[in-house]
């Protein structure tokens, strides 16, 4: 397996990316379902701060997929112009999903007044001063990016097992090593 791009395949290092963030990112949305809808205690606390926790590592490691991506030669799509466009803009509404979320994370932490620590290692800056009703909103609009990106991974999804089961080509099969 070639550690980078193709014309025709994904290097490893694009698939680790693709299948460690996507993974984290299915985590953290189970888990901040879940943690919502718990009582005020400490176990709701911790799962904050795991969520929170996570949620920078998934920016972090976005930041250098992004790097990686622009990069590396991505592989050609051999699809229809319309269904090439629709995954050129899936990819790249990802892209702002990696980082929408974990912003709108530390932007709620930092309008709560409270630290965003990264597993204990080091402290970030809050973004903004604290402020309850930003926190409001930074909360409505953290959740709802939510929602839109369970509506894009189902798609994504979706189109890969279209791809692989009714095509029969193998746009799911290059994101495996």
């Amino acid at each position: 397996m070639q550690i980078k791009n193709s014309a025709t395949h994904f290097g490893i290092v694009t698939i680790v990316f693709h299948w460690v963030i996507a993974l984290l990112i299915i985590g953290l949305l189970v888990l901040g379902l879940y943690m919502v809808s718990l009582p005020w205690n400490p176990q709701r606390l911790k799962f904050y701060g795991w969520h929170k926790e996570y949620g920078l590592l998934v920016l972090f490691l976005a930041f250098f997929r992004i790097i990686w991506r622009l990069s590396n030669e991505q592989p050609e799509l051999a699809l229809p112009l319309l269904e090439k466009i629709a995954a050129r803009s899936m990819h790249w509404a990802f892209y702002l999903f990696m980082f929408a979320m974990p912003i709108t994370g530390w932007l709620i932490t930092s309008a709560a007044g409270l630290p965003a620590s990264f597993f204990g290692l080091f402290t970030l800056p809050n973004l903004i001063a604290p402020d309850d009703s930003k926190r409001i909103l930074f909360e409505w609009i953290h959740e709802w990016l939510g929602y839109a990106l369970i509506a894009a991974i189902v798609m994504h999804s979706a189109a890969a097992l279209k791809h692989h089961f009714i095509n029969k080509d193998d746009i799911l099969r290059r994101m495996f090593p």
